[in-house]
């Protein structure tokens, strides 16, 4: 998974295959991670984290041993259910060939949609949620913990809902997305909704060729 769209280092749009990382460089970081959970005697789910520099060099962050929030892009491009698949292996079941030899279909995007205001430096904002709607159809999936009515924290996670996005291939994944944006909509409080429509006409977040810096990019005016 590709995860560079981030403000306070902290992930905000994922997309797999990540972008910008050939297959090679890929099958290498797979393999790492894979070394990596073995060395630790590692046997659930979890995440292992790099970070890719410009020359094709990749260094290890971290490991997280527990489901991430984007967990529904591998799902999206796998048709395997993650949580199941932990749920099992704490039941003492082994992973199916299906599982153990899982390749990439299509392309996913997962857009966390959170109650902040992208035009005061993405500050976390509280209130009652008055109204939402969320898009519908094949290819869309949405995982929302929000409805008319909840009283929205700002002291707590500002995540209201994820939007995962799935295509064919990179290009019909962002237009369907974009069409997606239009039916979306959070009501009653500032959200990032605003910061993901100016994504779609960022010509480095389309063409797929952005790192950590593209979110310094976004200009409130």
């Amino acid at each position: 998974r590709g995860c560079s769209i981030q403000r306070r280092r902290q992930k905000i749009v994922e997309e797999s295959p990540a972008p910008g990382i050939d297959e090679a460089l890929r099958s290498c970081i797979h393999a790492a991670a894979i070394k990596f959970a073995q060395a630790a005697g590692y046997t659930s789910v979890g995440t292992v984290e790099f970070l890719v520099d410009s020359s094709g060099k990749f260094y290890f962050i971290e490991m997280n041993g527990r489901i991430q929030v984007e967990h529904p892009v591998t799902e999206a491009v796998t048709g395997i259910d993650i949580v199941e698949i932990m749920l099992s292996i704490a039941n003492g079941v082994s992973l199916s060939d299906d599982v153990i030899s899982a390749t990439i279909h299509g392309h996913a995007f997962e857009f966390r949609i959170c109650a902040e205001d992208p035009f005061y430096d993405f500050i976390p904002s509280g209130g009652m949620i008055t109204a939402c709607g969320f898009p519908q159809g094949a290819c869309i999936r949405i995982d929302s913990g929000i409805s008319a009515g909840n009283i929205q924290p700002s002291i707590y996670d500002s995540l209201c809902l994820k939007l995962i996005i799935w295509g064919k291939n990179r290009n019909e994944a962002l237009l369907r997305a974009k069409v997606a944006f239009k039916e979306l909509y959070v009501a009653g409080l500032p959200t990032n909704i605003p910061f993901h429509k100016w994504l779609f006409e960022n010509e480095s977040f389309s063409s797929g060729n952005y790192n950590l810096s593209l979110t310094d990019s976004f200009i409130p005016e």
